[in-house]
C-alpha cells in the first residue's frame, strides 16, 4: 500500500523503464512487404503511402540487400500485373516466368538467408480486382482454391520459403497443403491470412497494384462475401482454428491496429506464431497527419507497432519496418 509502495519508482529514469519494460520490438519481428513492377531501373512512389515504392527486379536486389543489412531476415513479396495479362482465372499467375516467380528468384540469388514469403491471391492478376474466379457475379469459392493450390506449387517450385495466401476462400489451406505435399515440398511453410477483414484501411495497398474491384455490371463492388465483417469477433477464432486444422504454420490478423482485441484472441487460443499486418491505410494516416506536423511521426511509429506486439504478435508485416529499424537500432 502507498507509500510503501511507489509505482513511479521503476519509472524514474530511462535505465530503470527498459529494465522493467515487458514488450520491446527487435529487427527479427518484422516482414518487410515489397512491391515489384515489370522493366528497369524503376523505383516508383505509390502516391498514397508516401516514401513507399515499387521496384523492378534490378532495384529489387539493392532494396535487399539494404534490408538485410539492418538485420530484416524476412520480406513479403507482391508483384503489379500489366493489364494485358489480367483474365477471370488469374492465368499469369502459373507463369513459371512471371514477375512474382522471377522476383524469388531475384531474392534468394542475391540474399540467399533472405526468408522469401509471397502472396498467393488472384487479386493482382484479376481483370476484375477479386481475389477469386467470378461467375454470374459470384465469386466461386471450389474453383478459385484450385487455382491458388497451383499458384503456391509454382511459388515454392521458385524457391518461395512461405506461402501466404489472402484470398479468404474456404478451404484454401488444405487445398494448398495437400498439393505442397504431394509434390514433396514438405518443408514449403504456410502463413495463412486467417483473420482478414473487408476493412477500408486498404485503399493504399490497392492503388500499389492497381487490384481494386472495378465498377462494372454483375462483378461484386467489394469483397465482404469472402473478407470477414469488422463487426466480428469469435469467427476470427473460428476461422483461424479451421486453418490451423488444414496446415497452417503461421496465422494472421490483418488489419492490426484497429483489431488489437482479435490479435489477443487468437493468441489466447492457438500454439502457433501469430502474425499482425500493419496495413497500408495505417501507414498512410501516420504520414499525412505527420506531414500536417499534428503528430510525432517516429514516436507514433514505434508506439503503434509496439502495441502490436503486446497485443500478442509475434511478427509483424509492416511498411514502417525498415524505418522502425533504424529507430530502435
Amino acid at each position: 500500500m502507498y507509500p510503501l509502495r511507489r509505482n513511479r519508482r521503476l519509472r524514474t529514469s530511462e535505465a530503470m523503464r527498459s529494465l522493467v519494460r515487458e514488450t520491446a520490438i527487435t529487427p527479427n519481428d518484422f516482414i518487410a512487404p515489397l512491391f515489384v513492377v515489370e522493366g528497369k531501373n524503376k523505383k516508383e512512389e505509390i502516391a498514397s503511402m508516401p516514401n513507399y515504392f515499387r521496384f523492378s527486379l534490378d532495384l529489387l536486389e539493392k532494396e535487399v540487400k539494404e534490408l538485410r543489412s539492418l538485420g530484416i531476415k524476412s520480406v513479403l513479396l507482391f508483384v503489379k500485373v500489366p493489364d494485358n495479362l489480367k483474365d477471370n482465372a488469374g492465368t499469369e499467375a502459373l507463369n513459371a516466368d512471371g514477375l512474382m516467380q522471377r522476383a524469388i528468384k531475384t531474392v534468394k540469388n542475391v540474399v540467399p538467408e533472405m526468408l522469401v514469403m509471397t502472396d498467393v491471391a488472384l487479386d493482382p492478376y484479376s481483370a476484375y480486382g477479386h481475389d477469386g474466379v467470378i461467375v454470374d457475379g459470384k465469386v466461386i469459392n471450389d474453383d478459385t482454391t484450385a487455382i491458388l493450390a497451383e499458384m503456391g506449387l509454382s511459388h515454392a517450385k521458385a524457391g518461395a520459403d512461405i506461402l501466404a495466401p489472402s484470398d479468404m476462400m474456404d478451404g484454401r489451406i488444405f487445398e494448398m497443403r495437400s498439393l505442397l505435399e504431394d509434390e514433396g515440398f514438405h518443408e514449403t511453410g504456410i502463413m495463412s491470412y486467417s483473420a482478414k477483414y473487408a476493412s477500408a484501411f486498404y485503399g493504399p495497398f490497392r492503388d500499389a497494384l492497381d487490384s481494386a474491384p472495378v465498377d462494372a455490371e454483375n462483378i461484386p463492388k467489394d469483397k465482404k462475401t469472402y473478407q470477414m465483417d469488422p463487426a466480428n469477433r469469435e469467427e476470427a477464432v473460428k476461422e483461424t482454428l479451421m486453418d490451423i486444422e488444414e496446415g497452417a504454420d503461421i496465422v494472421m490478423v490483418k488489419p492490426g491496429l484497429c483489431y488489437l482485441d482479435i490479435v489477443r484472441d487468437i493468441r489466447n487460443a492457438v500454439d502457433v506464431p501469430v502474425a499482425v499486418y500493419q496495413v497500408s491505410g495505417e501507414y498512410a494516416m501516420i504520414k499525412a497527419a505527420a506531414e500536417k506536423g499534428w503528430l510525432d511521426h517516429d514516436a507514433v511509429v514505434l508506439e503503434q507497432l509496439t502495441a502490436i506486439k503486446r497485443a500478442g504478435a509475434s511478427v509483424i508485416a509492416s511498411y514502417f519496418a525498415k524505418d522502425a529499424v533504424k529507430l530502435i537500432s
